[in-house]
């Protein structure tokens, strides 16, 4: 990223904070190029216990300390079967002009919502795949998510190489995630997103949906916004290939990201294309 587009992306953030976007209040993708293809800002090596053999996500055993939130004002959507569409879904149907737009949750939570109230703005609703020790240090955002009629999912919960992991390390990856979802918002989430890959393993897909995911969400747009390109760069890779049906991947903790979303917003609206979360994009 040059000092230009720094420069550019922080004073778009400083717009946004002092236009209300706080008031409203990732995995990399397949490629693993670029600074950030380790952990995203934020990100925790953290620890978790062993994966259970259960079949279910832990209603208890794996639970965070504290006490219990205060009952959610509506009922929190939980992940569903979407029949004729496959395990693992990279996009949705070409023939309606709506697109998802999908956020791995990790960062600075000041960029998480500024992005989230800038695409509130543009009448957008987003995807957020969260990281479980994301969570644990900003646990209102989860709230923040859903309360802005955004999707809330899963991204594991350490943000490791998960296809690389045993079967019972990535089990406790998959569950102590959905655990604080749960904890949080009532419910494990919506979408379940493999960490370090765009692919999940047969072997990952097979513990997402014990664990409750009956898909796995991939994409078919990779944003590369972890690479930090610059703002340019991003929208660039963004409008380059998307289409009707897509699903894009970007990041939460990235200024050009930030930076970048009003052009994406407003070229999509050029090109009549809605964003929409992909629970919409695929019912």
């Amino acid at each position: 990223m040059t000092p230009t587009d720094r420069r550019a992306a922080l004073r778009v953030g400083a717009g946004l904070v002092a236009g209300g976007a706080f008031a409203a209040a990732c995995s990399t993708s397949g490629s693993s190029a670029g600074p950030s293809s380790g952990a995203s800002p934020g990100s925790s090596p953290g620890s978790s216990s062993p994966g259970s053999a259960s079949t279910a996500v832990p209603r208890e055993a794996g639970r965070a300390s504290g006490p219990p939130p205060a009952a959610s004002p509506s009922a929190v959507p939980a992940a569903r079967a979407f029949p004729g569409q496959p395990a693992q879904i990279t996009h949705g149907p070409r023939d309606r002009p709506r697109v998802a737009l999908t956020f791995h949750g990790q960062g600075e939570p000041a960029l998480a919502e500024a992005l989230l109230g800038e695409a509130e703005r543009h009448g957008a609703r987003v995807t957020v795949l969260a990281v479980g020790t994301w969570l644990d240090e900003h646990p209102g955002l989860a709230r923040r998510v859903l309360d802005g009629g955004h999707d809330l999912g899963n991204h594991t919960h350490r943000h490791l190489d998960v296809n690389a992991m045993s079967e019972a390390e990535a089990r406790s990856e998959i569950t102590e995630c959905a655990v604080r979802l749960e904890r949080l918002t009532g419910s494990a989430g919506t979408w379940f997103r493999p960490s370090r890959t765009a692919r999940a393993s047969p072997l990952v897909q097979r513990l997402a949906r014990d664990a409750g995911y009956p898909h796995v969400l991939s994409y078919d747009v990779d944003s590369l916004d972890f690479t930090s390109p610059g703002a340019p760069a991003v929208t660039a890779n963004v409008l380059r290939t998307i289409r009707a049906g897509s699903v894009v991947s970007l990041h939460f903790g990235y200024a050009d990201t930030l930076a970048a979303l009003p052009a994406v917003l407003d070229e999509l609206a050029r090109r009549r294309l809605r964003a929409v979360t992909t629970t919409e994009l695929l019912s």
